[in-house]
């Protein structure tokens, strides 16, 4: 049988604790997983939007966020390509000024062993190892 998808919905409502019917329904299903009972596949993507949520719409501190998030995406019972990455991006974005998927995407340059990137943002000047470049 095919594993369910984990949907960005299940983490906000348990991270947040917002909602008296879906919170603790969200809660229970990660309960399980953390137990070994429930594998589910997720994405980076549903990473990608629970950041930007808990940050955007509901002003949370990039600290707290990674510390919500990164314990359930490293539950043996998540599966997600490159997960164990997410160490590397979690401790990029709470210590700088680097955009989340900014972020990622020098985690992502340096397991493939990149260094230049194009772009026009001057966010990336300060990252040791990557040599911003407009071409």
């Amino acid at each position: 049988m095919a594993l369910p998808f984990l949907d960005t919905n299940i983490l906000l409502r348990h991270l947040r604790q917002d909602e008296p019917i879906l919170s603790p329904r969200a809660t229970a299903i990660l309960d399980r997983v953390e137990r070994g009972e429930l594998s589910v596949r997720t994405s980076d993507i549903v990473v990608f939007e629970s950041v930007f949520t808990l940050q955007r719409s509901y002003r949370e501190p990039r600290d707290r966020i990674a510390a919500g998030l990164l314990p359930i995406i490293e539950l043996p019972g998540i599966v997600l390509p490159g997960k164990r990455h997410y160490r590397n991006v979690f401790d990029l974005y709470v210590g700088g000024g680097l955009g989340f998927a900014d972020c990622y995407h020098v985690v992502l340059m340096q397991r493939l062993k990149l260094s230049d990137i194009l772009t026009f943002d001057t966010d990336f000047d300060g990252v040791p190892g990557i040599r911003r470049r407009e071409v």
